[in-house]
Parts: structure tokens; C-alpha cells; sequence
């Protein structure tokens, strides 16, 4: 069985505590790489995996795993 998608990860995270992406500014940074981030145009540093794991409690194991690209 395949590890899980950090994003999707994240997402999952985010709808159980009900948190916007504004809720991510501090964890991830701007809106522009919140949403690069997201959508897997930018890969996650070491420093947000650090606060996503602290404040969101999501294992280090899943976060450091290459996102699955999406489908051209």
C-alpha cells in the first residue's frame, strides 16, 4: 500500500478542523505559495513541514513523501 499524499494529507487535516487556507498563512506563507503548494506547483521546505507536523499534528513521515503529481 502506497504512503498518502502529503497534499492530500493536508487537505484531509484541513477539513477536519475546518481551516481556510488563510489558516495555513502563518504554517505555509502567502496565499500565492499556499495555493502553489496546494495545487503541487511548489514542493514543501523543510520549515513548513516542520509547522504543518508541530501545529497540524500531521506525521513527518507523510509530509516528507514526493506529492503525486497530478494526470497531464
Amino acid at each position: 500500500m502506497d504512503p498518502p499524499d502529503p497534499i492530500e494529507a493536508i487537505k484531509f487535516r484541513m477539513e477536519q478542523q475546518g481551516l481556510t487556507r488563510k489558516d495555513l498563512e502563518d504554517i505555509i506563507g502567502t496565499r500565492t505559495r499556499i495555493a502553489e503548494v496546494l495545487n503541487r506547483k511548489r514542493s514543501l521546505s523543510i520549515g513548513m513541514i516542520r509547522r504543518l507536523h508541530d501545529r497540524l499534528g500531521i506525521s513527518a513521515d507523510i509530509l516528507i513523501q514526493p506529492s503525486r503529481k497530478m494526470a497531464a
